[in-house]
Order: C-alpha cells, then structure tokens, then sequence
C-alpha cells in the first residue's frame, strides 16, 4: 500500500505543480514578466530549498523527459516555419548554427579558464554547453510578445536557434567522453562526427516529414487521432536519429518544416492540439529543471557563473554573430539584435545534465553554472527583447494582436479547410472588401441567420465570415480580419505611389524617419521583406508618423501604395497636410482623378 499512496502523492504534487505554473503565467503576463522564467522558479520554490521541500535528483528522469519536450517543442516550432519566409536567411542561419556556435564555444572557454581555474577540456565543456541558443525560449517568447520582425532577420533566429543543437550536442557529448576516458585531442573525428549528426539528421527528418504526411493522408483513422499520432511520431523520429547517431533535434525540425508546408488532413486539429502540448511541455520541463537546482548550493558558483554570462552576452555571442553575418547585407541594428535575441534556455541545463548523468568529476559545476547563465538570459533576453527591437528599429510595427480565427476540418480531402472570422467594424476585410483569389467566401452568420454570400453582400460589423481557403495559407487572412486600433478617421491623407519607388525617397520628401536598411529598398521589396509570402492589399508598414499601404498587388507585388498620415490634433495636422501636398506636386507620380494627388 505504501507504493500505491507514493504513486498518488506524485500525481497530486505534479499535477499542482503544473496548475500552479498555469495560473502563474496571469500573474507573469500582468507584470511583463518571463513566462519561461515563471515556470523555473516555480520549481525552484517547490525544490529542496523552497517552501515547497521538495528533494527531487533524479538526473536521468529529466533527460529523458527533457528530450520528449523538447522533440515536441522544436516539430512545432518546425510546423509553423512556412518554407517561402527562409529566403535569403537559410546560408547565414546555418553558418550561426555551425561555425557560430564553435567559435562562441572557444570563446567562452578562454573566460572559463581563470573565472573557473579548469583545465582546457572542461572549460570547453563549460563553452559548448552554454552555446547554443534555445529554440524553444526563442521561439515561446517572440510569439508570446507578439514581436513582428522583417522576414529575413526573423528567420534567420529562428532557423539559427532550431538548428545549432546539433553542434552544441556533439560537442557535449564528444568532450563528455574525451575528459571522462582521458584520452588526447579528437582530432579529425570531431569534424566527420558532427557531419554524421547533421547529414542523418537532416536526412532522418525530411523522411519523417513525408512518412507523416503520407500516412495521415492515406489512413482514415477516428476524429481526434490525427494530432496524437503527429506528436508520437515527432518523438519516434527524434529516438530513432538519435539511437543511430544522427542529431534528433534537428531531424524533428525538419519533420514539421516539410509537414508543415504540404497539404495535410486535420492540419487545424494538429496546430491547434499543438498549442496545447506545447505549453505543457514548457511547463513540465522548467519545472523539473528548477527542482533539480539548489539555490544554497548554487551561491558558490554565483560570481564565477555571472562572469560567464556577461562575457556570454557581451562578448562571445556578439562577436560570433557579427563573423558570420559579415558576408551577408545585415545592417548593424539587424546584426546588434540578432546578438541579444540568443536566449539560452532549458537546452543549457539539459545539456549539463550529461555530465551528471556521466558522473564526471565536478560536474556540479557545469550545472550550476548552466542554470546561472539561463536564469540572466530569461531576465535580461525575456524583459528586454521587445524593447530592444524596438529601440534598435527592427520591430516593424507595434507587437502582433492575435486574431479570433476558428478553423474546421472538411474529411475526405486535405487541400482546403473552412475557416471562420469575427468581422468587426475596423477590420481590413470590411473596409475595402478585399480577399486573395484563392480564399473563397462560402457562408455569412448574420444575427443568427446564416447567409450566403450573394444573400449577404458586403460583410457587416458582428457578422462571421466562412472561407475555404488552402491550409498552408489560412495564416494569411489574419491580417485582413485583424482590429485595427487606428480608425479611419485618424486618417487625413493618403498619397500614391508606385510599387518601384524607393522608401528613402518618400522619408526625405516628407521628413520621415526610416531604418537605414530600407532607404535604398523600393516600396514592393520593403513589402516583400515584411511578409511571410505575397503582400495584401491593405497590409501596412510604418513610416515615421506615416504608414505606406499596399492598394494593389500585381504578380504578387505591390503595384500601386499610399503613403497616409495620421491626424496630430486640430487645424495644425490640417496645415501640415496642405504643406505635404505643396511638397508632393514636386515629385513626379501618379495622379488622382482630379489631376492633383490623391487624398
């Protein structure tokens, strides 16, 4: 009976557990806090050394449940990446995820050195742990803060931080061995290792893809199965690189990359029961991580370990990105954010449980010191990201306001899916009554009654809007069906302009701040760097007190823009037009119907 009433005591303090961190993350949204950060210190108060006293040590337990989160965590991270957004950001991200985390490796391990009085090997061990970013921190955190980046750089994070593991784990791993056997230099074999792990990764993980695609859409399995089976075949792929010797993390990317972006049965039920698990397990696994550690242990390697992440965050990680960007036509905002965007997170801490696991000699070491160098990554990267994209001027707009957007499965046929819309006065889609060719208006709910589209005409504040639209592009209604929190009365002018003018032209006509890096853009190019795939009409970017919009698009570019003002109080922001207008017949453009520009 003992054991029965020990198993029910576990289910009660991890199912409190995990409440607990839910209903914190209210409290962490209230404050702007880290929500990542919530759930660590969650645990660490439940731990040994919190109220909670909790003795919790079982290293082994979290690897492994470490490893099933996280598999789950990066496959959606891939089954959200649409394939048309790594454009232009796939040969920088893979040098970041190669040569950067090396090199940040290398560089930290000279810190490691007299901050740590270790030898060379271990301080490389303290180097490869601590280097790779985290893709789960990174990617929960930008989608939880709504931060909207220009295409490129977003996804060059992204892809850095979902594909440098597998650097970061061979190198763990290889040094693990090497300190442990006492063996010499690895030599050429740490080159042709790592290789091994990326080519089966990447091979094992776009098989998997398709091997998930093709069995969804040929079984005709019960409602409900679809997403269950997506998230254990996620971590069948991962458990499968890995026994093999290929690297897992990166194989579960790609499967949900290539999953992603085909035609899939139940693609909503899948994203939509992703979200779910995603969330779990976030909570679940930074809550074990924090009650592994023990705060009265962890003060005697609290200023070595703060040393190490200073030169982390101020040195190495910068340098690393600053290298291997150079090639490339970053600006140095763009460069600048993508150094303080490396979150470390809960890869840190599940990498330094190998050297536990491993029982090298002070490996307490590496996992205090782990723990440190994520728990000021979360307060500083976590706190702070938003701010510094904006101050850095590569946030494009004010962070992204989820949209109400309730999708539905049609069986028997995977290339379209209905998909249903709130519609609300100050949406794109009422106001200029404008949807893509390929999303197809089928039904209108008005005051209880359902209409068809000829019955119902145009759409209607309180109205619900239902399209057929193809999965992989549903994402890009949002933007028409968003709320606008300006209306159109804090509109006063509107003047067009052609899709091949350059930015910098229109900021200098009209006194406009603009980032450096699209002065030389064209307004059809600073549209396509904004946008996942082709651009919409109403879509907008913004220009100092100004925002251009897209009127219409040709061959999926902005043809013809508007560069509108908004209103700056009374007769003052009507003069300032009229000045703008003096200013605007200087310039050769398009005309409105009066022979004057169009307001």
């Amino acid at each position: 009976m003992g054991n029965v009433f020990l198993s029910d005591l576990i289910l009660l303090v991890g199912s409190a557990l995990v409440l607990l961190g839910t209903v914190s993350s209210l409290l962490a949204a209230r404050f702007g806090a880290p929500i990542l950060l919530v759930f660590l210190l969650v645990g660490v108060l439940a731990g040994e050394s919190g109220p909670g006293q909790i003795h919790f040590a079982d290293y082994w337990a979290t690897y492994l449940v470490g490893s099933a989160a996280l598999s789950v965590i990066l496959f959606d991270g891939g089954l959200r990446m649409r394939a048309s957004t790594m454009r232009g950001a796939l040969a920088p991200a893979v040098l970041l995820s190669t040569v950067g985390v090396i090199f940040t490796a290398g560089l930290v391990a000279l810190a490691a050195v007299p901050l740590l009085g270790l030898g060379v090997w271990e301080s490389l061990l303290v180097g490869s742990i601590v280097a790779s970013t985290d893709a789960a921190a990174v990617l929960f955190l930008v989608r939880a803060q709504g931060l909207r980046l220009g295409r490129r750089m977003g996804a060059v994070i992204e892809i850095e931080s979902a594909t440098n593991d597998p650097a970061a784990v061979f190198l763990t791993v290889t040094l693990v061995e090497l300190i442990a056997s006492g063996a010499g230099s690895p030599g050429w074999a740490l080159s042709a290792g790592m290789l091994q792990q990326v080519v089966l990764g990447a091979a094992m993980g776009v098989a998997g893809g398709f091997a998930i695609a093709f069995v969804l859409n040929r079984l005709d399995l019960p409602s409900g199965l679809h997403p269950a089976m997506v998230v254990a075949s996620a971590i069948l792929i991962y458990a499968a690189t890995a026994l093999v010797h290929g690297s897992g993390f990166l194989a579960v990317y790609l499967a949900g990359l290539v999953l992603g972006n085909r035609p899939v049965r139940a693609i909503a039920a899948i994203t939509s029961f992703h979200d779910t698990v995603t969330w779990l397990c976030q909570i679940v696994m930074f809550v074990m991580l924090g009650l592994l550690v023990s705060p009265a242990h962890m003060v005697q390697f609290l200023p070595p370990a703060l040393g190490i992440a200073a030169f982390l965050m101020l040195v190495a990680r910068p340098a690393a990105v600053f290298l291997c960007l150079w090639p490339f036509s970053f600006s140095w905002r763009e460069k600048t954010f993508v150094s303080w965007a490396g979150l470390r997170g809960a890869v840190s801490i599940f990498l330094a449980t190998i050297p536990m696991l491993a029982q090298l000699p002070g490996a307490e070491v590496y996992f205090n010191v782990a723990f440190v160098v994520v728990l000021v990554s979360l307060i500083l990267h976590g706190w702070s990201l938003v701010f510094a994209a904006r101050k850095l001027d590569v946030a494009l707009a004010e962070p992204l306001r989820e949209t109400r957007r309730f999708e539905i499965d049609l069986p028997g046929q995977s290339e379209h899916e209905l998909v249903a819309y709130p519609v609300t006065g100050d949406t794109l889609a009422i106001s200029s009554g404008l949807l893509p060719p390929w999303a197809r208006l089928v039904l209108v709910v008005r005051k209880g009654q359902v209409l068809t589209p000829e019955e119902a005409g145009v759409l209607h504040n309180g109205d619900y809007a239902y399209l057929l639209a193809p999965p992989q592009r549903v994402h890009r209604l949002d933007p028409l069906f968003m709320v606008e929190e300006r209306t159109r009365s804090d509109i006063v002018a509107g003047f067009p302009f052609g899709g091949d003018v350059r930015v910098g032209d229109v900021a200098e006509l009209y006194g406009l701040a603009v980032r450096d890096e699209d002065r030389l853009l064209t307004i059809a190019d600073a549209f396509a760097d904004r946008t996942d795939e082709r651009p919409l009409p109403g879509m907008r970017f913004p220009l100092g007190n100004a925002a251009m919009e897209a009127l219409t698009v040709t061959e999926g570019r902005v043809s013809h823009a508007a560069l509108r003002f908004e209103t700056v109080g009374g007769t003052r922001a009507q003069g300032w037009v009229r000045r703008m207008r003096r200013k605007l017949r200087r310039l050769p453009h398009e005309e409105g119907e009066d022979g004057g520009p169009a307001v």
